[in-house]
């Protein structure tokens, strides 16, 4: 795991990413998780200037399936209106929940941010690199650190594991910062994009 995670300026970290990027004369591939539409609304606007970028929608925590579905669809819609300077492309995986009540037993009374929430946050990660091995991109990375109710040190130390694992870089992030986390509220009323009041699992709403 990396050290003292909450001192690293993870903002500054994807600044230095793209501006040696923005050096090349090749657009790179970004696999992006994405947890829902709202949250990749500005994450899409951001990195679509640098990354050609495929929106790998792997979720199995939402519950029901039904909520599921319509995620997945606001998601399609979103990429199909927003005006991009490179390719963004819609790729959507298994919807597994046996995979995550698996990787959460014992867990499940545990509060929201704590450990059950990691193995979550591991779990989606997880696959994602592992897609991202399979189809040969460069990047891999989450829109889960654009939210103010999730860890971003332990999401961003999740990602160098993985990336180590799997021989694919990964894109360290805080998209809450540079307003992010505002941008995607103003991007989600200008697209009428669904909000969901709870992240996804069972035990999110209760």
């Amino acid at each position: 795991m990396v050290k003292n995670l909450n001192k690293i300026n993870y903002q500054k970290w994807l600044d230095s990413t793209i501006e040696q990027i923005t050096k090349q004369n090749s657009t790179p591939t970004l696999l992006l998780h994405s947890c829902c539409a709202p949250c990749s609304s500005y994450v899409i606007e951001y990195l679509s200037q640098y990354f050609s970028i495929t929106v790998f929608y792997y979720n199995p925590n939402i519950s029901p399936e039904s909520e599921y579905q319509y995620r997945v669809a606001e998601q399609k819609r979103l990429i199909s209106l927003m005006p991009v300077r490179n390719t963004v492309s819609f790729l959507e995986g298994e919807y597994e929940p046996t995979e995550f009540y698996g990787v959460c037993k014992g867990l499940e009374k545990e509060k929201e941010g704590g450990k059950r929430c990691e193995q979550c946050f591991r779990l989606r990660l997880s696959k994602t690199a592992e897609k991202a091995k399979e189809l040969s991109f460069d990047y891999f990375t989450t829109t889960l650190t654009i939210s103010p109710l999730k860890n971003a040190p332990l999401i961003n130390a999740i990602g160098k594991e993985l990336s180590e694992k799997y021989g694919v870089a990964y894109l360290y992030s805080d998209f809450k910062k540079k307003e992010g986390y505002k941008r995607s509220i103003v991007l989600s009323r200008e697209y009428q994009l669904y909000r969901q009041n709870y992240c996804g699992c069972i035990f999110s709403k209760s």
